[in-house]
């Protein structure tokens, strides 16, 4: 299978990354984002353990990892959905570009998006 960046298609995909504290919360938030046409899919990864600081103190919790595939266009809009919707005072949402995907799938995210 060969992989393209789809020269018939002419958005920039991206994957994103949330953390949520629990299966339940990324659920919901992950529904939320395929049912306003934020993401094309979200893979929800449970029981991650992140060590982070917060407010001078190394931290470590159990959390739940979204993988959001979406459109760079979508971001800021998928920015706000977790500033109303998410739990935590800081929440993580950062993006990297899709460089290379089937042209299949590329296509797949442009028609659900």
């Amino acid at each position: 299978m060969a992989l393209s960046a789809s020269k018939n298609i002419k958005r920039n995909f991206q994957v994103a990354l949330c953390t949520a504290p629990d299966i339940d919360t990324a659920e919901s938030l992950a529904e939320k984002m395929v049912k306003q046409k934020l993401a094309a899919c979200v893979n929800i990864v449970p029981a991650i353990t992140s060590v982070y600081q917060w407010q001078g103190d190394i931290e470590k919790d159990s959390e739940v990892l979204l993988i959001i595939k979406t459109a760079e266009e979508l971001m800021a809009d998928l920015g706000d959905l977790l500033e109303t919707e998410h739990p935590y005072e800081v929440f993580e949402l950062i993006s990297c570009d899709i460089e290379q995907a089937s042209a299949a799938y590329l296509q797949w995210l442009n028609d659900e998006l």
